[in-house]
């Protein structure tokens, strides 16, 4: 990999990284809100669910971004961690954390749907399907 393409994905990465760490600094969606109605409540939770989810995400892409950097420093980035090959240009352009090159990353993704990670993703469409605009029956 040349030294621009590397100049340019550090940039891309350090933007990442303080936009992360902004973020994830900004967590008043998931203060607890007292003494509202039913309808406001249930939207609420909704709201404060999906906050929770996004802020585990952002977390995650954080730590990748912070390893991406870091392999940066050490002189490995662009190398699998797993097969030691050149991760190509077209794959760190389009996800500039990535350490693991496509093929690599495909068996990774096929054998981690394990079935913890099953429930994980079972827990995602829950929380996803809990939309804001749920209704509540209202008794008056």
């Amino acid at each position: 990999m040349m030294p621009p393409d590397l100049a340019l994905l550090r940039v891309v990465l350090d933007a990442r990284h303080n936009e992360l760490e902004d973020s994830l600094r900004q967590r008043e969606a998931l203060a607890v809100e007292h003494g509202v109605d039913m309808i406001d409540q249930v939207q609420h939770t909704a709201a404060r669910d999906m906050a929770i989810y996004t802020l585990g995400c952002e977390s995650v892409r954080l730590r990748e971004v912070r390893a991406a950097l870091h392999r940066l420093h050490l002189g490995t980035f662009g190398v699998g961690l797993d097969c030691k090959e050149e991760i190509s240009l077209k794959r760190l352009v389009a996800v500039p954390r990535a350490a693991l090159c496509f093929v690599s990353q495909e068996a990774s993704d096929r054998s981690s749907m394990s079935p913890r990670n099953h429930r994980r993703a079972a827990a995602s469409r829950r929380i996803l399907n809990l939309a804001p605009t749920a209704v509540v029956p209202v008794h008056l």
